[in-house]
């Protein structure tokens, strides 16, 4: 699967940040060479806040940085057309698309597999409309006229389970608490579980409950999501979490491995599949 204009330009950044760091530069050295606030550059460089580099841009650094190659430049240009070039499907949201959530719809629609752990909520990727819409609904952070285009988003974001012919690949545990929190009525959360019962049908959707009798469990601290990309990229695994005080995406390797560690702990303390899904049942029948 050839990566998408998110991949891309984090790619191209981190190319940047190489060469910046391989020049002994600070970034607001380099900033203030280039004429841009460093802030702007350090957008460019991870590839987040919506800071698109310009050809002037990156020949501007090449300069700086001493890189005088004309092949390595052209390459980097290169990199900057595909991405500049791409149009990502969710940007037809970008009118409602919450800040930073942007990055992470487009890291997932690049993404080879997710693998994620939600306390709280059903996974955005196996909710219903109607769940989808309650859950926006209760946050009272967006217009009631966006709503309908926020649910809409979440819908398409569901079609990369079925992509052909290169499917995301989906592992969510769930905490039991998920399945008893009512979310919109009784109606919605019946629907909402016997749609994770159908989604299971998909070969590449696996789901796990972590049942309250576990206890106290690696991943109190709240939810989070692991993003690995095709071995072709330099992009090989993201860490993403969503916090009231913001998006984090973690690539440094001690993160990565404690987040993979934790999901792996998660993963074996919930109950296997098969015996997720006699939870499910036994849920769906309790609502009324």
């Amino acid at each position: 699967m050839a990566p998408g204009p998110t991949v891309n330009r984090r790619q191209l950044g981190a190319e940047l940040r190489r060469l910046r760091e391989a020049a002994g530069l600070r970034i607001e050295d380099a900033a203030k060479e280039l004429g841009c606030s460093h802030t702007r550059l350090s957008r460019i460089e991870t590839g987040k806040g919506g800071a698109v580099a310009k050809a002037s841009d990156v020949r501007g650094l090449c300069a700086v940085y001493g890189v005088s190659d004309e092949r390595q430049i052209e390459m980097l240009l290169g990199m900057l057309s595909a991405a500049s070039q791409q149009r990502g499907w969710w940007e037809a949201f970008e009118a409602v698309l919450p800040s930073g959530l942007e990055t992470y719809v487009g890291l997932e629609s690049d993404a080879r597999t997710e693998r994620a752990w939600e306390p709280l909520l059903v996974h955005g990727l196996l909710q219903t409309p109607d769940y989808a819409r309650a859950t926006i609904q209760a946050a009272r952070l967006h217009r009631p006229g966006d709503i309908d285009d926020l649910v809409q988003l979440r819908t398409e974001r569901k079609k990369l389970l079925s992509r052909r012919p290169d499917p995301l690949e989906l592992w969510a545990v769930l905490d039991e608490a998920v399945l008893h929190r009512s979310v919109g009525s009784a109606e919605v959360m019946r629907a909402q579980i016997l749609h994770l019962q159908e989604m299971v049908e998909i070969p590449t959707v696996t789901i796990q409950v972590l049942p309250f009798g576990k206890g106290a469990h690696a991943g109190l601290s709240g939810a989070f999501a692991l993003l690995e990309f095709d071995a072709d990229t330099d992009t090989k695994t993201v860490v993403y979490v969503d916090s009231p005080a913001g998006n984090l995406y973690m690539e440094k390797p001690r993160d990565i491995r404690r987040f993979v560690q934790a999901f792996d702990l998660l993963r074996a303390a919930a109950l296997d599949p098969d015996e997720s899904m006699a939870r499910l049942d036994r849920a769906a029948k309790e609502m009324k």
